[in-house]
């Protein structure tokens, strides 16, 4: 004879196995109750630095594509001079994003394998010299543009794009006249390179000045899209093939230095819509005695490298105005400004000095440090990295 199952004891099993499903439903959910899609809603007005020590699930959700992206910090990183022999090349260049609220650094997906990547770094004939790879932060994307390939050749004939929503990097449009050790910079959604060097010095080079919008193809019928540089009007000498320059975007306009420290220099400033150059400012000129970047495109800041000041500038006075004095900023290499912060990595290369600049005064300060072994080459701030699998 079987044995029969009492009609009390599957009644117990049908509750456990509903409760037991319902416990999971409300696991997944954001918030019991409510659909995901109001729940996204809700929590996306709370700060991500909050939600990132609740759940796993909300932590999920602040690096979805679905979440408003916060702000991070990316850097190309070099070997640090202690471990660097003879020279270096691109595979020891390290792209990485640091994350304010899990407070780690992580490298970037790398670009395909079969990409040419040939970047110097440094060579016993420049000493202890960087050689430069130059990129640039614009319509939320990072974009390397020019370098030097270990023949001393342009290393780059069209940008490498990397979209840290996407986690994918991709080719832009090749350059008319590849170049190194040239003007770079970014306004808006357009990119700008001029003057540099390129197989060989060359004047037209030198003078030369290139545009390309990097959102131009998503405004035009697919069958009229075209994604390429425009050539711009010329500047009046080569002057600015010396180095790499950073030509700052402020309020339409390109701000550039061809010299930094208390050396004797020369500012220029382009109007984009205008497509004209003109001498910067005297008194703009002289405050100008370090790495510089503009908040929004609205207001210049930059570091005396010599004093460890940072400084904004105010276009209506014409003069520029002390934010905060400190030792750790003396040698600054390179600033970056959004979000409210001012980010400056410190002259050994190794730490970054992050400033808090919309903080009632006194302005605070605090530091992050690179990856062990490493220097920062290039700063900039980005959207986050979606999917990071925090």
């Amino acid at each position: 004879m079987s044995n029969p199952i009492s009609t009390t004891t599957l009644e117990h099993q049908l509750a456990a196995a509903k409760r037991a499903k319902h416990h999971h439903h409300a696991a997944s959910e954001l918030l019991p109750g409510i659909p995901d899609h109001l729940s996204h809603l809700c929590l996306s007005l709370v700060p991500p630095s909050k939600l990132f020590t609740v759940c796993r699930s909300w932590r999920r959700l602040i690096y979805s594509p679905s979440f408003p992206p916060f702000l991070s910090l990316y850097a190309l990183f070099l070997p640090a001079e202690s471990n660097h022999h003879h020279h270096h090349l691109s595979n020891t260049l390290q792209f990485a994003s640091f994350d304010p609220i899990s407070a780690k650094w992580q490298p970037l997906p790398p670009p395909p394998p079969d990409w040419p990547l040939r970047f110097l770094s440094r060579h016993p004939s420049f000493i202890s010299r960087r050689i430069p790879v130059q990129s640039v932060a614009v319509a939320g994307k990072l974009v390397v543009l020019a370098a030097t390939n270990d023949d001393f050749l342009p290393a780059l004939s069209q940008p490498l794009i990397f979209d840290p929503l996407s986690g994918n990097w991709s080719l832009g449009p090749q350059l008319g006249s590849p170049r190194r050790w040239c003007v770079a910079g970014a306004s808006r959604s357009a990119v700008f390179v001029a003057s540099g060097i390129g197989s060989q010095y060359n004047t037209d080079v030198a003078r030369s000045v290139e545009k390309w919008d990097i959102d131009s193809h998503l405004h035009q019928p697919p069958r009229r899209r075209r994604w390429t540089w425009q050539k711009m009007g010329n500047l009046k000498d080569g002057k600015f093939s010396r180095d790499a320059i950073d030509a700052v975007g402020w309020r339409g306009k390109l701000c550039m230095v061809n010299v930094s420290g208390d050396a004797a220099k020369e500012g220029i400033i382009y109007d984009i819509e205008k497509d004209s150059w003109a001498e910067m400012p005297e008194r703009m000129l002289a405050g100008w005695r370090g790495p510089a970047a503009a908040m929004d495109e609205e207001t210049i800041y930059a570091v005396d490298e010599s004093k460890g000041l940072l400084k904004a500038y105010d276009h209506v006075k014409d003069a520029w105005r002390e934010v905060v004095e400190d030792t750790r900023l003396k040698g600054a290499q390179q600033l970056a400004a959004a979000g409210g912060r001012v980010c400056v990595s410190a002259a050994d290369g190794g730490s970054i000095v992050v400033v808090d600049v919309v903080a009632p005064p006194p302005a605070r300060l605090w530091v992050v440090d690179g990856p062990p072994g490493f220097q920062v080459s290039t700063l900039h701030i980005l959207p986050r990295l979606s999917d990071t699998g925090n």
